[in-house]
């Protein structure tokens, strides 16, 4: 029996006529590839026989998995590849890219046809194999090695030229069973097979072969000899990373009839044994799996099983989808470490608000709103309290300024309370991405400290614009740099500090300086004196106001009346006088005392309003600036969390 082949032959000197006419007949009757056409289209009218029409034309048509999982598992494979590119280097998406183009290339491809290539060692017996299942001598065997040199394909039927293509075997490797022979039964119909090169060959090419057909073929039959069944190079360099792909997988062990007695079985076991370690199912009892069965290619024993077995598969036409599964379940095992995470990352609450926390405190807000507390109880003080003790309070202010070297230390910039209060917010950013990024996979870990870090850029100036501003509409609160470039030694949130004022303030009279996360917080004051902002005054003030003056003009009355007595201007009398004296000086400081502790409360919520508002500005700024890109980059990552899930949970040949 001969095989059909896509070239002519030649028509020497004593070439027998009748044998040309049957080779030149088979010729016609087939047409398969650009070269068997042209052979076709060159024999003359007369004598060239038209193919019969046949009710089945090749289809080339999409293709699936019962259920259709494998193109919902494609299309979530290649919007994750989409949505990582930006954050994954190419080399980690690589496989992943190649396995989309190859389902691309294959689901344009013919549906109807199976392509199994036949694999092995050198003297395997694989050719001899490959001609059995061929029923004819087409691949060549013998001792010489390496026998095979390149794929040769044999296909069953018709429209099979764009498979071949994409395998790169050109039209004189291409042969056909001869028609009409009983191997060519019906359920082959559709069948491409591939004879390989010995994949343990000494050429290189031999081997790049082998490894660029196998990476495109359908499904593979691996023909091993008692010899080389436990070949090393065998079980690590293809069963091993391929045992995904066992349900499209043939293992077979040729050369039995050179076993004596039960020797076939003990190999048989002993090889099922290495495909386990190996990590590749064996299909026993019904369970999907690899095939594994032993076999006589040189005297046919077991052959028809194996036949009868490719003919299910071919018939199945689910050979080419379970391949591409099984491709994305290993792209995806391979994605595995930069998708999955340890445990459950992203920013909880208590991140946010200790986030939000350390920005306030690096802003000072509680020493803010602290000073705003004082600056309304000195308000009240200065309407409230007599003005004796206004008047020592000044001069004792006054005598206490020692100079130059005190105003210089006053107006010096407080370089160590910059440095600290930027430290602070680079610190504060710093642990809000460690916190982000913990347990997330490499490459997104990185993005999300990226994105904090380039937000956290102008961050510390813009909470030095944010507490000016709130500063003002609160009524003036002045503060110390968060480290923002062009600032001078105190932030104010009126008019420029003036000097006599900070001194005052630093001199720790009733204005005192509180001091908070390194930076300094006084009050403002307003160039002449005045203060940027007054805070609001309760409706008692002008009663208490009144109260000190009548206060205050009992104590003047009565010294006059005294004084008149002395001098002879009225008569004697001190009762009168003294007792007026004596309760203006013990009310006045009774009403500026009752006036402190009235001012307690509203001093207090003025102080935590202020220390609210600039808590608020700080958190707002954070949020803009830092919380909502980290947030972005992790919602992010869920999305291709998500896409990645539905890439493996589709799967039907993982395990």
């Amino acid at each position: 029996m001969t095989a059909v082949t896509d070239q002519g032959r030649d028509q020497g000197p004593g070439a027998d006529p009748e044998k040309d006419r049957g080779a030149d007949e088979e010729e016609r009757r087939w047409d398969d590839g650009l070269i068997a056409r042209r052979a076709t289209d060159a024999l003359p009218e007369d004598v060239r026989v038209e193919d019969p029409p046949s009710d089945e034309q090749p289809q080339v048509e999409a293709y699936g998995l019962p259920g259709g999982t494998l193109g919902p598992r494609v299309d979530a494979l290649r919007e994750l590849v989409g949505l990582s590119r930006a954050r994954i280097e190419g080399d980690v998406l690589a496989e992943a890219g190649r396995v989309l183009d190859e389902a691309s290339a294959r689901r344009r491809l013919s549906s109807q046809h199976t392509v199994v290539a036949v694999a092995g060692a050198t003297g395997s017996g694989k050719s001899t194999l490959f001609n059995a299942l061929a029923g004819a001598p087409i691949s060549d065997t013998g001792l010489r090695r390496p026998t095979t040199s390149a794929p040769i394909a044999c296909s069953w039927t018709d429209g099979a030229a764009g498979l071949l293509d994409r395998l790169a075997i050109p039209g004189r490797l291409r042969r056909r069973p001869v028609p009409g022979s009983t191997q060519a039964d019906e359920a082959l119909q559709g069948l491409v097979l591939v004879d390989l090169p010995d994949h343990d060959s000494a050429a290189t090419g031999h081997r790049d072969q082998v490894d660029r057909v196998l990476a495109l073929v359908d499904a593979v039959i691996w023909v091993v000899d008692p010899e080389k069944y436990a070949d090393a190079t065998l079980h690590e360099r293809y069963l091993r990373p391929l045992a995904g792909h066992a349900e499209v997988t043939f293992v077979v062990l040729n050369q039995i009839d050179r076993l004596p007695g039960e020797a076939a079985d003990l190999v048989l076991d002993d090889l099922r044994r290495l495909l386990d370690e190996d990590g590749m199912a064996v299909g026993e009892h019904g369970e999907p799996g690899a095939t594994v069965m032993a076999l006589s290619a040189l005297t046919g024993e077991g052959v028809c099983d194996l036949r009868e077995l490719l003919g299910q598969l071919v018939q199945d036409r689910s050979a080419a989808a379970l391949r591409l599964s099984a491709d994305v379940d290993a792209a995806a095992a391979r994605l595995r470490p930069v998708y999955v995470a340890d445990g459950r990352p992203g920013l909880g609450e208590r991140s946010r608000e200790e986030f939000t926390g350390r920005l306030a405190e690096a802003v000072g807000a509680a020493a803010a709103g602290q000073a705003a507390e004082r600056e309304w109880r000195r308000n009240a003080g200065r309407a409230c309290g007599t003005p004796w003790l206004r008047l020592w309070r000044w001069y004792r202010s006054t005598r206490q300024l020692g100079g130059l070297d005190l105003m210089a230390q006053v107006l010096a910039p407080p370089a160590e309370d910059e440095l600290t209060a930027r430290q602070r917010v680079e610190q504060a950013v710093r642990m809000l991405a460690d916190d982000a990024a913990e347990g997330l996979p490499a490459p997104w870990a990185q993005a999300v400290r990226e994105a904090a870090v380039n937000g956290a850029r102008g961050l510390p100036e813009a909470l030095d614009e944010l507490s000016r501003n709130t500063d003002a509409k609160a009524g003036g609160v002045s503060r110390g740099r968060t480290g923002g470039r062009g600032a001078g030694p105190e932030r104010s949130g009126g008019p420029a500090s003036s000097t006599g004022s900070r001194i005052a303030a630093a001199k720790g009279g009733t204005a005192g300086r509180a001091q908070a996360g390194g930076r300094t917080v006084t009050p403002a004051r307003g160039s002449a004196g005045g203060r940027a902002g007054r805070p609001p005054r309760p409706t008692w003030w002008p009663a208490a106001v009144l109260a000190q003056a009548s206060m205050t003009l009992l104590q003047v009355f009565g010294g006059l009346w005294l004084l008149g007595q002395i001098v002879g201007m009225f008569e004697p009398g001190l009762i009168t006088p003294a007792l007026l004296m004596l309760a203006g000086v013990l009310g006045g400081p009774l009403v500026e005392w009752s006036c402190g502790a009235a001012a307690r409360g509203p001093a207090r919520r003025y102080g935590q309003e202020a220390e609210r508002r600039l808590r608020e500005a700080a958190a707002g700024c954070g949020r803009a600036r830092v919380l909502d890109p980290v947030a972005a980059e992790l919602a992010r990552y869920r999305e291709v969390r998500e896409r990645y899930v539905a890439v493996t949970e589709l799967s039907t040949t993982s395990r």
